[in-house]
Formats: C-alpha cells, sequence, structure tokens
C-alpha cells in the first residue's frame, strides 16, 4: 500500500483501513504464538501499513 493511494481517501475510509490492519495485525500475532505463522515478514509489512495509515491521518487531521 503506497501513501499516494492513501491520500486520496477520507478520514472515515482511512479509520476503517486502520482496523482492518489491526485486525491482521492481531490476527498474525495469534499464528506466531500458535506457531502457524510461516512468513514472518508478513508482521512487518502489517506494522509498516499501520504507521503509513496513522501518518496520513495525522496529516489530514493537521490540515483541517
Amino acid at each position: 500500500m503506497k501513501a499516494s493511494e492513501l491520500r486520496v481517501k477520507n478520514a472515515d475510509e482511512l479509520r476503517q483501513e486502520l482496523n482492518e490492519l489491526l485486525k491482521a495485525q492481531f490476527s498474525l500475532r495469534m499464528q506466531v504464538a500458535t506457531q502457524q505463522l510461516t512468513n514472518n515478514s508478513q508482521i512487518g509489512k502489517v506494522r509498516r501499513d499501520i504507521a503509513r495509515v496513522r501518518t496520513i491521518i495525522n496529516e489530514k487531521a493537521r490540515q483541517s
């Protein structure tokens, strides 16, 4: 997910995207705990996506 894709979304869409990413992160953490996760790099990708979304949300809040 690129920041340019996120910048065209409105605040509600960004919050929805953030909730989905947080659920995905929780799911990945549970898979790690039960030793079912085979690709550990997914955790880092989701964390970076969460940070991107939060950054864009904060940028839009400062502009208003």
